[in-house]
């Protein structure tokens, strides 16, 4: 498939049902939602109303099901030291998974964890897994989407080796994908700014992990400077990674056929964003950024 669907990260304004319409309000063919409140452990349980709504709204946008993609509480930590909690954690993403498959949804987007200096992250790499599987084992037909993240704190999963271990660790890797994030790979120290250095990241990805586990794209430019492990995302073009790597992706169809998502910090500039990411997409590519 070589199409290419831009969305963005929208907020669930009068109730989840209503996330395909926001995103259709901003010209997107892919979006990601909340299920619940982000910070919060509890959230209010879907009603067969609401999923019953939402599933209408999102045939009514004519948005595909498999362009959604969920993301989990910012709160959830299944690589968490403490027993007590990292169970917690562990039925939170039980839980989210649960919703996602009621929304009639089949892919659930989540941080890997932290080991919050109680561990190494080879331990929690395996405390990781363990939890994955008994997430899968327990909710059929939902996908697991691990994120790279900038490795911030004590954070996992921001080098491509962390996450191929948690695919492959898996017992059931087939249900087990990646999304990319622009800013948190570039401040992990993955490149982006040339079409040189492009070219070596995303090699450095297929070869690693392999395209065929990506499920998803966050579109984010980066406040934080390079190789930093701050996670500060930008508006695209804003930042420190620059319009040309955004030209890169567009126009590479390794990245076709997924939900490429906005979690840029200014809403108001969603629909220039996907306006101005079409763009790239037809060309030409942006001068490049100095590095």
């Amino acid at each position: 498939m070589s199409k290419k669907f831009l969305g963005a990260h929208v907020p669930a304004i009068g109730g989840v049902q209503n996330t395909p319409l926001v995103a259709r309000s901003i010209g997107a063919e892919a979006f990601a939602l909340f299920t619940k409140n982000q910070r919060r452990w509890e959230g209010a349980p879907l009603t067969e109303e609401g999923i019953g709504e939402f599933k209408e709204n999102l045939a009514s946008s004519g948005i595909p099901p498999e362009q959604v993609l969920p993301h989990n509480s910012y709160l959830i930590n299944i690589g968490n030291p403490d027993p007590d909690k990292r169970g917690r954690s562990l039925e939170s993403l039980k839980e989210e998974a649960r919703r996602t498959a009621a929304l009639g949804l089949s892919m659930i987007n989540f941080h890997p964890g932290s080991h919050l200096g109680g561990m190494s992250d080879d331990e929690c790499l395996s405390l990781i897994i363990r939890g994955m599987d008994e997430v899968l084992s327990e909710v059929p037909g939902v996908r697991l989407v691990l994120e790279t993240t900038a490795g911030q704190g004590s954070s996992v999963g921001w080098r491509f080796e962390h996450l191929a271990r948690l695919v492959s660790g898996s017992k059931d890797p087939d249900r087990v994908g990646v999304c990319l994030d622009t800013c948190h790979i570039f401040a992990a120290g993955y490149d982006l700014r040339t079409r040189e250095a492009y070219e070596k990241t995303m090699a450095a990805f297929g070869a690693v992990i392999g395209f065929n586990r990506l499920r998803g794209v966050h579109m984010n430019d980066a406040l934080s400077a390079f190789g930093s492990r701050v996670d500060r995302h930008a508006s695209i073009g804003k930042g420190n990674i620059g319009m040309a790597a955004f030209g890169f992706l567009m126009q590479d169809p390794r990245f076709s056929g997924i939900p490429l998502i906005l979690e840029t910090p200014n809403h108001r500039l969603w629909k220039e964003e996907i306006l101005m990411l079409r763009a790239l997409e037809k060309g030409p590519v942006p001068e490049e950024s100095p590095e």
